[in-house]
């Protein structure tokens, strides 16, 4: 009875992830623990429309010979965590068994364990690797010869079948487009001072293709008398290898980051990116993947989520809200990844001050999440996932907007309407009139 009572009324907490644990890649030890979490998943089953792991856990218990977890067989316990993409929804949202309840479970961190020793055992698709690589597909496929090539083949279907056997990306799945006019190389340096001062990590993203949706962000900071620099050579943060379960370059990647950030945080700069994703990495995943790192924990603090950072502009009274109408109905998909930072509804309340914007919000995952929506064996689920989202959208809906802006273009690309997706920054510069 004390496993139900104790630790209901606490607040959430995660542990450090004891990667360098001789028991962490332990597939006998993993296996126990798997059975022992799955089980208590199959008593409870809230989290089963968050995403196709756990539909696919109870389906396996369901056509058991005992309909328990001890008629599942072990080889299959594979098939759950493959469909797992570390939303983190089902420990922040659904889950009442998380740490500090007695049950200690943590499904997300499970999986990624059981992803770590695939990854070690060597059972990764070299297509995986190559997909979870943004930084060094961006920098070949960016190159002024190399991107137009690129961004006319993903157009055409009949390259795609032969992309979809080679590298696994499904067919119908959207892929972004290549820039040959990086965001490194169209930010503008400003020699502006101020006692607000706010460095920009790009991402690979940004760099390479969506350099458009940063600069609107650095325009609305320096419109709100931000002093604002953009952080050159920088790594990927990490989030896709951490999703692929390769721990050790999600270290390197963080070894490699860390001097410059903390360098900025030192000289009094606040950090913001603008992938919900990268924010995650380095508020909340990093400092408990190198836990005993201290400036991993001083970076963490001082990394701000965009829309976060303009309510705290707007709390120190140094915010413009004298904002132009716009006149349009937009659908705005609240983004895993910030929902887990557990910050508040922040881009809602913004959006919130624009006259006659008409916000319909949309609190369910996209389905995107990374390379699940464009990988072969994971399109057509992710599909599925984000269909509730695309049927929001109406005849009269202008936008869909999303803080994860590869969320948004793949709520735009399954809708069965035409429309566009923009990162909801973009509708505040527009407000400006900038």
């Amino acid at each position: 009875m004390s496993k139900f009572k104790e630790g209901n009324l606490e607040a959430p907490t995660r542990h450090p992830l004891n990667w360098n644990d001789e028991d962490f890649y332990n597939e006998e030890s993993l296996n126990t623990e798997l059975e022992r979490v799955f089980d208590i998943c199959h008593g409870c089953r809230r989290c089963v429309s968050l995403c196709k792991s756990f539909p696919t856990l109870f389906d396996l218990i369901d056509e058991s010979q005992t309909f328990e977890v001890d008629g599942v067989d072990k080889a299959d316990y594979k098939k759950v965590v493959d469909q797992c993409y570390l939303c983190d929804l089902c420990y922040i949202a659904k889950c009442p068994y998380v740490p500090p309840h007695d049950f200690n479970v943590d499904f997300p961190h499970l999986m990624l364990r059981a992803k770590a020793i695939q990854y070690k055992k060597g059972e990764t698709k070299l297509s995986h690797k190559v997909l979870t690589s943004p930084q060094k597909v961006g920098a070949i496929a960016s190159k002024p010869i190399i991107s137009p090539i690129v961004n006319w083949s993903n157009t055409n279907k009949s390259i795609r079948k032969i992309t979809e056997k080679v590298l696994g990306v499904h067919v119908d799945a959207v892929v972004p487009k290549y820039h040959t006019k990086r965001l490194s190389k169209i930010f503008i340096e400003e020699n502006s001072k101020s006692k607000f001062k706010v460095a920009i990590f790009g991402t690979c993203y940004g760099e390479y293709n969506d350099p458009q949706t940063v600069i609107d962000l650095v325009d609305v900071l320096r419109h709100n008398n931000v002093e604002v620099k953009l952080i050159k050579k920088t790594q990927c943060c990490g989030m896709p290898k951490m999703e692929l379960g390769d721990l050790e370059t999600v270290v390197k990647y963080a070894n490699e980051n860390i001097a410059p950030l903390k360098k900025l945080v030192d000289d009094g700069y606040k950090l913001i990116a603008p992938i919900p994703s990268c924010v995650l990495m380095f508020k909340n995943e990093l400092p408990m993947i190198i836990s005993d790192n201290e400036d991993i924990k001083s970076i963490s603090q001082a990394f701000y989520d965009p829309f976060e950072y303009l309510s705290f502009l707007k709390e120190s009274d140094n915010f413009d809200i004298n904002f132009k109408a716009i006149d349009k109905e937009v659908l705005y998909q609240i983004a895993c990844h910030q929902r887990v930072q557990n910050i508040g509804s922040h881009t809602k309340r913004i959006l919130g001050l624009i006259p006659d914007l008409d916000v319909s919000i949309a609190e369910r995952c996209s389905g995107h999440d990374g390379t699940y929506g464009v990988r072969k064996d994971t399109h057509t689920y992710s599909v599925k996932i984000g269909m509730p989202v695309a049927k929001k959208i109406t005849d009269t809906t202008d936008l869909v907007v999303s803080d994860c802006v590869m969320a948004g273009n793949h709520i735009a690309h399954i809708a069965k309407q035409n429309i566009e997706a923009i990162h909801p920054i973009s509708l505040v510069k527009m407000a400006y009139e900038l």
